[in-house]
């Protein structure tokens, strides 16, 4: 075990449950901290239910091809705990400076009740306010009304991205109800940039627009994203950019690079080149994001020939997404479809695999390493409730091995989905973390 292990198994223990969500707690550590959070760079505040990650990860690519520096944070992580934390420059924190810094903030807590997104984001804010950057990228953990991350007074943006069902049993059972916490990271007087929502989360994100009056960037009202022949064309008063399409995978992807141009260009006094957009575009990384992985470990463990994707969707319309991107490979090079799931009992799982109904051709259930897994007989039951021939396998290995001896046509395309749990769980025994 790590010296950074060994502080976050501490840290998982000062409080009883994972989320409870209040910004009590975290004010007080703050405050025993001196106020990291007055100190860090202007922060751009990213909430919403998909696409978070996706959005931040093209800013800073922008940004960083403008010859800017920005933090970024993120959650969760999918092998190390550093992955959450990177600083300006790009690259991950350290160990030695992550346990530090996980120390002292466990230190000056003294044993005070309080969640590890908590107590970790208030380190992490401490890490950014020492050093320096251009601006912060801070991705909302969960809602965003009583997040962890929604201390910031005031951030230079705040951006909304795809609001939909998830977390139901801590954000509300309503797309409404889940769109009005994710607009509680809303300033008065603080530039609101949002991504194309559905109509109920559309209205409640207006009337709160309205209410603190904060100039705002519509999706569909004050600028539009599209693709048309592999290329993405965005407009907006400013004019029409005819761009590369994005090198993160996926029809979805253009909305939430689009996000990223609109704040990008809303910015006052940013206003980056057009040249350091394209280049953002085409070199944002966000792995298990339909990552399609070409090396490592398992690549030996496929059939030959066959490709294998990853891809961390877990909702209902992270699974419509990444079925439309799929459908667009099949398009272009036409394999049979296999799918490996894993996932959280929470979510709804029937819902995600229905997605897939017609466009797969067989599902494999896997357990996951966590808390709440769903059985992966459920699984395999939900799959054949929807159509799939499923069959079920104790890991990723026997599952690979599975699919071997499918009597397929054709070498398969597999996708291992479901959770970033299991896509963690995928980088690590790969051999290929996220750096």
């Amino acid at each position: 075990m790590t010296p950074v292990d060994a502080i976050i198994a501490r840290l998982l223990s000062l409080h009883p449950k994972k989320i409870d969500l209040s910004l009590e707690r975290m004010h007080a550590l703050l405050e025993r901290l001196d106020h990291p959070e007055r100190r860090v760079p202007p922060v751009i505040l990213v909430a919403g239910t998909n696409g978070k990650g996706s959005t931040v990860a093209f800013m800073r690519a922008m940004i960083e091809a403008a010859g800017k520096s920005a933090h970024a944070y993120t959650s969760p992580h999918l092998v190390r705990f550093n992955e959450r934390i990177r600083l300006g420059g790009g690259a991950l924190v350290a160990d030695e400076e992550l346990a530090e810094t996980l120390a002292e903030t466990e230190r000056l807590n003294a044993g005070a009740p309080i969640t590890f997104f908590e107590i970790t984001t208030a380190a992490a804010l401490l890490l950014f306010s020492r050093h320096p950057a251009d601006a912060l990228l801070l991705e909302v953990g969960l809602g965003g009304r009583l997040d962890a991350t929604n201390v910031i007074e005031p951030p230079l943006a705040t951006v909304i991205t795809s609001i939909s069902l998830d977390h139901q049993d801590f954000l509300g059972d309503t797309i409404a109800r889940i769109a009005a916490e994710k607009a509680g990271i809303l300033r008065r007087g603080v530039l609101a940039v949002v991504a194309p929502q559905p109509d109920e989360a559309q209205q409640v994100i207006e009337r709160q627009i309205a209410r603190v009056n904060a100039p705002a960037r519509m999706a569909g009202e004050h600028w539009s994203v599209g693709q048309e022949r592999n290329r993405l064309v965005y407009q907006d008063d400013s004019g029409l950019l005819d761009l590369p399409a994005p090198r993160l995978f996926g029809r979805h992807q253009f909305d939430n690079a689009g996000t990223a141009i609109a704040t990008m260009r809303a910015i006052p006094d940013w206003k980056l080149p057009v040249g350091a957009l394209e280049t953002g575009l085409v070199k944002a990384d966000w792995p298990a994001r339909m990552q399609r992985l070409s090396h490592g470990r398992l690549m030996g463990l496929l059939p030959d020939g066959a490709e294998l994707w990853l891809d961390g969707a877990h909702n209902l319309d992270g699974g419509r997404a990444i079925a439309a991107a799929l459908a667009d490979l099949e398009e272009r090079v036409s394999r049979p479809l296999v799918l490996v799931v894993g996932m959280l009992a929470t979510k709804d799982y029937a819902g995600f695999l229905g997605n897939f109904a017609g466009l797969a051709r067989n599902v494999v259930a896997v357990p996951l390493q966590q808390d709440k897994a769903l059985p992966p007989d459920v699984i395999a039951g939900a799959a054949q409730h929807a159509g799939i021939p499923s069959l079920v396998a104790d890991g990723i290995e026997t599952a690979l091995a599975a699919i071997g001896r499918l009597n397929l046509e054709a070498t398969p395309r597999i996708l291992v989905t479901g959770s970033l749990y299991l896509a963690g769980e995928i980088l690590a025994a790969n051999g290929t973390p996220p750096g």
